[in-house]
């Protein structure tokens, strides 16, 4: 790894050291102000530090090799990400709050419609790395992976991808979305789909059951 990977891997200590500075400054002069010290820490820095980092960094799609003389934007971008991977409960305290998680995701560069209903655990690994349409609705325990690593001579080969998911879909429980994976409008996924790389989902792939699941009569 270069020596700007071998840095950004002392990202998420840096988080954690300014949360902690944070608390302290808190609790010993409590105010409004230095309470905004804390969530500012946990969110506001991760979030510039990764957009001024693609700045100079542009996150490059696609196939490439991570540990080479090259330094990787995507490593770079994780390791800023990774306090979420961590501490999950930071953002599914963002999903109670309608609206919330849909700006969260857009400020990271997501494209994010509007009426998106999250569950708190949804997880996604590439904030800046989803597209998403109007109305869509997600099911308990998913997870949206636009990234895949894996071993390869002369070094780890890595494979970076939008997710896109078109307007009106229902995506079910315990589905999986890999890199590239692409969903049509109207789509009804089941649970526990897997949705492989590159994979697109046509509208007629829905199941229909016999009888439904849920009568709204009873």
């Amino acid at each position: 790894m270069t020596w700007k990977s071998k840095l950004s891997a002392i990202f998420p200590f840096l988080t954690i050291l300014l949360t902690i500075i944070s608390f302290i400054t808190f609790s010993k002069n409590p105010s409004f102000l230095s309470f905004l010290l804390i969530p500012c820490s946990l969110y506001i820095f991760p979030l510039a530090s990764y957009r001024i980092h693609n700045v100079f960094f542009p996150l490059k799609k696609g196939k490439s090799i991570i540990d080479t003389s090259k330094y990787s934007s995507w490593w770079g971008g994780h390791q800023i990400q990774l306090i979420y991977y961590a501490c999950p409960t930071l953002e599914a305290l963002l999903r109670v709050v309608p609206g919330v998680f849909s700006l969260w995701l857009r400020l990271w560069g997501s494209k994010v419609g509007k009426g998106v209903y999250w569950t708190p655990n949804v997880e996604i690994d590439d904030r800046g790395l989803v597209e998403i349409g109007d109305n869509v609705v997600f099911g308990h325990k998913i997870e949206i992976i636009s990234h895949i690593v894996g071993p390869k001579k002369g070094g780890l080969s890595l494979y970076s991808q939008n997710v896109k998911i078109g307007k009106d879909c229902f995506i079910g429980a315990g589905s999986r979305l890999g890199p590239g994976a692409e969903i049509e409008s109207g789509t009804f996924l089941p649970v526990l789909s897997d949705v492989y790389i590159d994979q697109y989902i046509p509208r007629n792939h829905n199941i229909r059951f016999k009888k439904p699941i849920l009568d709204p009569k009873k």
